[in-house]
C-alpha cells in the first residue's frame, strides 16, 4: 500500500491538532477515536507488547517545551501499555473473544468484553467461580446443560455467550467413579538421568535447529529441534508436536487394548476444516478422514472421540463420549462454548449415517461440565489439553495441576524422542 503523504508539524499547529508520535515513529490515533479493538489479533498482540515510548522534548524558538502532563494525555483513547498490567490469560480471551464462531469475523463489543474481563478478574481474585465448582466436586456432582432444540433456539439470541458463571438450565447429576484401577505413580514417574540429559541437550541447545531429529513414518510428521523447542518453559505448543503426540497415544492404545479405552484422536486441523464451510459447517470436507480402510475401525466403535479446538491463541478440547452419550468442552481457563459442541453433535449424526447407516437423535445427549484443573499462566493451554486427552484415554480422573506442567513438558519431549507414549 502506498505510504501516506507526510504532514508537517506546522500544518498540524495551524489546524489546531497536536501531533503525537508513537513508539515506532508513527502517528497515533486522533483523540476520541478508539479503534484498537478493531485491529486483527496479531496486531493487538504487537501493540500490547510494544515498549512504552518516552516523548522527547521539542524546542520551540530555542526554548524547551514542557512535556504534556498526564491529565492532558488522558482521554477516550486508552494507552495499550495499560493492558500490560493484566494477567496473560486475560489477554488471551481479549484476543479470542471475536472468534467463537469459526470463519466469521464479527465486530467485538467493547461493553461485553469489558464486562467479561471484569467478571473474570473478580472471580479470579475472590475464587467465587472456583468455589462453586469445588463444592460440586466434593459432593460428587456434575453440571449438565441441555442441548435440546429449545436450548439451541435460546442460544441463537446470544451466540457469543461463554457462560462463565451462568447456571441457567443446568441440573446436577451424580458422577459415577468408573476410573480404572491403576497405579498413578506411573503417570508421574521421574525421568532417568540419561533421559534428563538427552532432553536438556535438545531443549537447551541452539545449534542445527532445522535438523530433523524425529520422523514418524506412519503420519509423515517431522520434528526438528526448533519445533521441539515449544516444549521449553513458557513455550506455546505447535501443531506438529501436538499431532505427533496424539499419534503416539493412538499407537499406545493399539499396543495394549485391554489397558486403555477405545478412542479416536482427531488432529489439530479437523475442527477448523469441519467448521469452515459457508454456513460454519462442512461435513463433506472431512468425510474421507474416517473411512474404515484408513482407520481400521469406525467411530461408532469408539468410547471417546477427542477433538482439539484452537481459539486464535488458545487450545481447548472437545470430547464426544459415545458410551455415555455426552459432550464435553474442556478449557483450562474455565471457558465454555456450546456452539462447538452443537457443531460436533451435527457431525456425529452425519458420520454415523454415512459410515454405519445409523440414524441417531442427539437432542437427548447432554453437555457435561466437570471439575478440571486450571492453568495459572498464559502459555500452558496446549500442555493441559494433551494431558486431558492422556488421562481420559486411560479412563482416569484429571488428577494433576499447574505445578506438574514443567514435568509434563519434559516427559512429552522424552516420549516424542522415543516415539513411544508411556
Amino acid at each position: 500500500m502506498p505510504r501516506a503523504p507526510a504532514t508537517s508539524a506546522a500544518s498540524h499547529r495551524r489546524r489546531g491538532k497536536r501531533r503525537v508520535i508513537g513508539a515506532h515513529g508513527t502517528e497515533s490515533l486522533p483523540r476520541g477515536r478508539s479503534h484498537l479493538l478493531a485491529f486483527r489479533s496479531f496486531t493487538l498482540r504487537f501493540a500490547l507488547a510494544a515498549p512504552r515510548h518516552r516523548r522527547r522534548k521539542r524546542r520551540l524558538g530555542g526554548a524547551r517545551r514542557p512535556a504534556p502532563s498526564p491529565r492532558r494525555r488522558s482521554g477516550s483513547v486508552v494507552s495499550p501499555s495499560r493492558f500490560l498490567a493484566l494477567r496473560p490469560f486475560v489477554l488471551r480471551y481479549l484476543l479470542a473473544a471475536g472468534a467463537s464462531t469459526p470463519c466469521r469475523r464479527r465486530k467485538a463489543s467493547v461493553i461485553d468484553m469489558g464486562h467479561y474481563i471484569s467478571r473474570l478478574l473478580r472471580e479470579t481474585r475472590t475464587g467465587e467461580g472456583g468455589s462453586r465448582v469445588r463444592k460440586r466436586r466434593d459432593k460428587g456432582l456434575r453440571e449438565v446443560i441441555d442441548l435440546s432444540a429449545n436450548r439451541v433456539q435460546a442460544d441463537k439470541a446470544n451466540p457469543a455467550r461463554w457462560g462463565i458463571g451462568d447456571v441457567s438450565n443446568i441440573t446436577l447429576e451424580e458422577v459415577p467413579d468408573d476410573s480404572l484401577e491403576e497405579d498413578l505413580s506411573e503417570l508421574f514417574a521421574p525421568l532417568t538421568n540419561e533421559e534428563e540429559s538427552e532432553v536438556n541437550n535438545l531443549l537447551n541447545g541452539s545449534s542445527h535447529s532445522k535438523k530433523v531429529i524425529v520422523l514418524h513414518k506412519p503420519s509423515n510428521i517431522e520434528i526438528t529441534k526448533e519445533k521441539l523447542w515449544c516444549l521449553r518453559p513458557r513455550g506455546w505448543l505447535n501443531d506438529e508436536v501436538i499431532n505427533l503426540y496424539l499419534e503416539l497415544l493412538k499407537e499406545r492404545a493399539e499396543r495394549e487394548p485391554n489397558r486403555f479405552l477405545k478412542c479416536h484422536f482427531f488432529n489439530t486441523f479437523f475442527y477448523k476444516k469441519l467448521a469452515c464451510g459457508k454456513t460454519g459447517y462442512d461435513y463433506q470436507s472431512v468425510r474421507r478422514w474416517t473411512t474404515p480402510n484408513k482407520l481400521g475401525y469406525r467411530l461408532a466403535e469408539c468410547e471417546k472421540i477427542f477433538i482439539p479446538v484452537h481459539r486464535d491463541v488458545h487450545w481447548c478440547l472437545a470430547i464426544i463420549d459415545m458410551k455415555e452419550e455426552t459432550f464435553h468442552y474442556l478449557d483450562s481457563l474455565g471457558g465454555k462454548d456450546s456452539a462447538v459442541l452443537r457443531i460436533l453433535a451435527r457431525y456425529i449424526v452425519d458420520e454415523l449415517k454415512d459410515k454405519n447407516d445409523i440414524e441417531i437423535d442427539t437432542s437427548s445427549w447432554r453437555e457435561v461440565s466437570v471439575h478440571i484443573p486450571l492453568q495459572h499462566n498464559g502459555w500452558d493451554c496446549g500442555m493441559f489439553m494433551l494431558k486431558f486427552i492422556d488421562f481420559y484415554s486411560r479412563g482416569l480422573i484429571l488428577s494433576f495441576s499447574q505445578e506438574h506442567m514443567e514435568y509434563f513438558r519434559r516427559r512429552t519431549a522424552k516420549e516424542i524422542l522415543r516415539l513411544r507414549a508411556d
